[in-house]
């Protein structure tokens, strides 16, 4: 009798349960033990909710911001007199029950595909057993079921999806009603008049820029030098001046360190001493991953200083068999990353060909307007002496078509080896950036020249000219350096 190999897989988002296709489609008997419905975070309270928000967002602003320029007339009444820069308004309460029904389609629709490729699903949380490795390699993960009952699995490989919460205060625990989480402001039925965020991350600089966009007076508390202190730093300084162009209060250098409710209002002290004040407060200070009560120590699984699994390439832990994915890893807190090293944990555990992650070829988004997307080796890699390039950075202002469209921010920056001219890396800021960048990713991939990516032909006019209109120019710079 042939032997099947049983998987099981702790946690629903993107690395469990596209690890649970792979898994299946090779033949493993596959189960996945999921508390909050497949899909994760990602698609229940962050990726796909979040996105969806700044989708209405986008379009605001996209319509605020140029419709006097590109000749459309308002008919109706608005401005109102009493605000006369806002045309349109928002209706949140059905933003957000749009929000909440797509974010559950989706994971019905996840929850069908994983079904129809044969796994099973277990509604509850998944930890390992504290036994160990039994003779035949198998190990015991246990369920504890909503109803209260515990079911005991064996599995022959196991791995651990459990993602991330968001990390709080001691001194500014969220209500859901004025000071409030990222994964709670779905529930808001009016807009927040006086939105405070705290924290100039990704998520909240994406946070602030959309619910500016929507309509509410925005104080982003950030206590580094800038926003997005972890990306490209000129995009990251052409996005604060967009923000504070839009009337956003930009308190850089400013670390909160309590927020308290007062009534109807939210009080937010600085570490100077300040009081801030506003009607609402979103903290977006960073996240925990979930990796607490699962068994770890006692199975040998290691972890570092933050909780974080350690994991290598092939998403195995220090323990056998037991592999992780995703942010509980903090590998690169990314939905497409999580479902890679679980794709490539199901290769490595099922004796499949499996190629090890590669960091240097992700594309990432901040889903800001202007979107900021980056590949490959960065602007810090370059001045730190990591990768030996040379750069180029257009902005989109002289580009056709973002004349034409009202676009009066962004550029697109690559970086390229100086002697072969190989694309190693690139930043796109401009309204769909996300999708601006995947000709970039395919250089870097398959490590492609400028000349390459000048040589291909682009639509005129479009703004993806200026990807190949920057490689031209990199390679009479490195034409003009080899005469020199």
């Amino acid at each position: 009798m042939e032997h099947v190999t049983r998987i099981v897989i702790i946690g629903g988002g993107p690395g469990g349960y596209e690890a649970a296709l792979v898994a299946a489609q090779l033949g493993a008997e596959v189960t996945v033990v999921d508390r909050d419905g497949l899909g994760g975070s990602a698609v229940l309270t962050d990726c796909v909710p979040s996105k969806t928000l700044i989708a209405t967002a986008e379009v605001m602003t996209s319509f605020d911001s140029s419709y006097e320029e590109l000749g459309i007339l308002v008919a109706d009444g608005t401005p109102d007199a009493a605000d006369p820069a806002r045309v349109v308004g928002v209706d949140l309460g059905k933003v957000n029950r749009r929000v909440k029904r797509l974010a559950i389609a989706q994971s019905h629709d996840i929850t069908q595909a994983v079904t129809r490729a044969g796994v099973t699903v277990l509604r509850g949380r998944g930890r390992l057993g504290a036994g160990g490795q039994a003779m035949d390699g198998s190990r015991e993960v246990l369920v504890d079921h909503t109803d209260g009952t515990v079911e005991s699995l064996r599995a022959d490989a196991v791995l651990i999806a459990t993602g991330v919460r968001p990390r709080e205060l001691p001194d500014a625990q969220p209500d859901g009603e004025r000071i409030l989480a990222w994964t709670q402001v779905y529930d808001l039925e009016e807009l927040p008049r006086e939105l405070i965020v705290v924290g100039s991350g990704v998520t909240g600089a994406e946070f602030a820029g959309a619910y500016q966009a929507l309509g509410s007076n925005v104080t982003l508390v950030s206590s580094r030098d800038r926003v997005l202190p972890g990306e490209d730093p000129d995009a990251a300084e052409v996005l604060e001046d967009v923000f504070r162009r839009r009337g956003m209060n930009v308190m850089s250098r400013s670390r909160a360190e309590s927020a308290k409710r007062i009534g109807d209002r939210v009080e937010v002290t600085l570490a100077d001493g300040k009081v801030i004040t506003g009607t609402h407060c979103l903290m977006a200070v960073g996240s925990i991953p979930n990796t607490a009560d699962l068994g770890l120590e006692e199975a040998g699984v290691a972890v570092n200083d933050w909780g974080q699994i350690k994991v290598d390439r092939v998403s195995r832990t220090s323990a056998p068999g037991v592999y992780a994915a995703g942010d509980c890893t903090g590998v690169f807190m990314l939905a497409s990353v999580a479902a890679m090293q679980g794709r490539i944990a199901m290769y490595h555990a099922l004796g499949d060909a499996v190629q090890p992650l590669n960091l240097k070829t992700v594309a990432s988004n901040v889903f800001t307007d202007p979107e900021i997307a980056t590949v490959g080796y960065t602007h810090a890699d370059v001045t730190c002496g990591k990768m030996d390039a040379v750069e180029i950075k257009l902005p989109l202002r002289g580009n056709p078509r973002a004349k034409m469209q009202g676009i009066r921010d962004g550029f697109v920056k690559l970086f390229a080896r100086p002697g072969t001219g190989i694309v190693v890396g690139g930043v796109v800021v401009a309204p769909r950036a996300s999708e601006l960048i995947h000709s970039i990713s395919l250089a870097v991939d398959n490590n492609l020249t400028v000349e390459q990516v000048a040589g291909a032909f682009t639509v005129y006019p479009s703004l993806s000219g200026s990807t190949a209109e920057a490689a031209r120019q990199l390679h009479i710079r490195k034409r003009e350096g080899a005469g020199s």
